[in-house]
């Protein structure tokens, strides 16, 4: 940091959450009083975007967003929205956003800093795969198979898979200066469009001996960018191939294989592709380019990572030129880079392929549809057609009237989901362009290896410190002795005026208890704190009923009056 450079204190205390708040494009919603200003944001026609709205707490120092159940500072805010700010590019670092938009926002302008070009070492030389020894598996030699053993055999890869894929695997031994030797397990790397040149590997160690895992990665100088894993049992080339399997691993492609060839006999036919990690976009684009009609079946690990490198592949395989940002609150932030295209937040929770290709016009029906609804009634069996138009209008008219529950709108939505896809059955669309298909392993195992060994992913077990205090009980228990509110009056939204005595009680003693916890530490977390304010918004909101109600009252009472 040079010298008179701001620091975070610095921002934090001489800008208050509001200022950043106005300057990322909300505005204060003057309906829930001063007391918790909150602020929300507009659509183009001035309407208020629902769920969309924070409120300011903690004397202003931070703001509380109810939906999300997060608490944020000035420089958390920021950082989790880099999209609303002007000064944000896409690779951007995080930090360096803070300090543009800090110090613009206190009018000190900030130098800009020169590009430093670092030429990097070329210690590496390029990848030979004639520095390597190399073994391989012959299905007619049982002598050549043993050394494969201690690979395989931690993995659950049996005999049958290895003799499937014998041709695309082999040990490499590669001979140091200094006399020692190293072998690893290596799956030979390919470029889509080259003559088979290998430009690389995707190594494997053995398993060790306390179970805690093996090495993996890939041999030194090898093209991670662009080269790809690339095996068929039948020996389909990639051109030819009317099936594409996607993985993270060749040992997550085998165990697939394993645990689909006995119901599926054409997938010796199909194509296994290893990105050997996080896959590239030269990667996704090279293969896309030499395949123009298979299909793609999307089977990355089953987390955040390999659901978001799904629809990286979806978007690639779309023609899209676009940039992504994953919030830390579990959104996929979209941005298509084509002038004039729009930028998407996408809920990843629970996670659903087909909906979000639907909602950014990119899954294998997008002809027919229209903000992610189906639009042509011309597809498909007639009845099904005949029984979604009678579904959607139903909906409809539920959710403009406000006739329904939101779990009642919800399973409507869950009916209409479930006949498009029995619509889309009928109608696979063009045979002669491939699908795009997501296939991850069964919910609670990882990647498909983890799947074929029935290895669950662990929940964590909470430590006695972990344990929180909890806002909601804290609260209610303060809460206890006030009188309430009567439940009758809410549910006709008939009150009178012991109902307003009772609810600016609760809401004074609210206010008490949350200013205590904010000024003293009592060991409250964050999602205590969101607890409490969810209650107290809650609180404010039936105030609000209340007092509306009351005043309409009173005028109908001095009109009859008066008469």
């Amino acid at each position: 940091m040079r010298d008179g450079d701001l620091t975070y204190d610095d921002f934090l205390q001489r800008l208050n959450i509001q200022d950043v708040l106005i300057d990322a494009g909300y505005h204060l919603n003057r309906r829930d009083g001063l007391r918790y200003p909150s602020y929300v944001r507009l659509d183009s026609d001035g309407r208020r975007i629902r769920g969309d709205k924070f409120i300011v707490t903690q004397q202003g120092k931070c703001c509380f967003h109810a939906q999300q159940q997060k608490v944020y500072n000035i420089i958390s805010f920021i950082k989790e929205h880099p999209h609303f700010f002007t000064e944000y590019h896409a690779g951007m670092s995080p930090d360096r956003l803070v300090n543009l938009v800090c110090n613009r926002l206190l009018n000190i302008p900030v130098t800009e800093r020169k590009t430093r070009i670092v030429n990097p070492k070329r210690d590496v030389k390029p990848f030979d795969i004639a520095d390597y020894d190399i073994h391989k598996f012959n299905p007619q030699n049982r002598e050549t198979q043993k050394k494969f053993y201690p690979y395989f055999k931690s993995r659950g890869i049996d005999l049958y898979t290895q003799y499937a894929f014998h041709r695309h695997f082999y040990l490499a031994t590669k001979h140091r200066e200094d006399g020692t030797a190293y072998t690893n397990l290596s799956f030979p790397l390919t470029l889509p469009k080259g003559d088979g040149e290998i430009v690389g590997l995707e190594e494997r160690g053995r398993a060790r001996m306390d179970g805690s895992g093996s090495y993996k990665g890939k041999a030194a100088g090898s093209n991670s960018s662009e080269g790809l894993w690339i095996a068929s049992p039948a020996r389909t080339s990639l051109t030819s191939a009317k099936h594409i399997y996607w993985f993270e691993s060749a040992y997550d492609a085998m165990a697939y294989y394993q645990l689909h060839q006995a119901e599926n006999k054409e997938l010796r036919k199909a194509v296994f592709i290893s990105t050997g990690g996080a896959p590239s976009q030269q990667q996704f684009k090279g293969t896309i380019k030499v395949t123009p009609h298979a299909s793609h079946h999307l089977c990355f690990d089953h987390d955040r990572a390999g659901q978001v490198y799904a629809i990286h592949f979806a978007l690639t395989h779309a023609g899209w030129n676009f940039s992504t940002c994953l919030s830390q609150i579990g959104r996929l932030i979209v941005q298509n880079n084509s002038e004039g295209y729009p930028q998407y937040e996408i809920e990843l929770e629970p996670f659903n392929f087909e909906k979000i290709t639907a909602i950014l016009g990119i899954n294998d029906a997008k002809q027919n549809l229209k903000n992610g609804e189906r639009d042509d009634m011309g597809i498909g069996d007639g009845y099904l057609q005949e029984m979604r138009m009678v579904c959607m209008d139903e909906y409809k008219m539920a959710r403009d009237e406000g006739s329904a529950s939101e779990e009642e709108l919800e399973a409507m939505r869950n009916n209409l989901a479930a006949i498009d896809k029995a619509i889309g059955a009928f109608n696979p669309g063009p045979k002669d362009v491939g699908r795009v298909l997501y296939e991850s392993a069964a919910e609670g195992y990882k990647d498909w290896n983890d799947q074929l060994l029935d290895k669950r992913i662990q929940p964590k077990e909470k430590e006695v410190d972990d344990w929180e205090i909890s806002g909601k009980a804290t609260l209610n228990r303060a809460l206890a002795d006030l009188p309430e509110v009567n439940p009758e009056h809410v549910r006709n939204g008939l009150y009178d005026e012991a109902d307003h005595e009772a609810v600016r009680k609760r809401l004074e003693r609210a206010d008490r208890v949350i200013f205590s916890f904010e000024t003293n530490d009592q060991g409250m977390s964050d999602k205590g704190f969101q607890e409490m304010y969810k209650i107290r918004e809650e609180l404010a909101r039936l105030e609000v009923d209340i007092t509306n109600s009351l005043s309409g009252m009173r005028e109908d009472f001095h009109s009859h009056f008066h008469r």
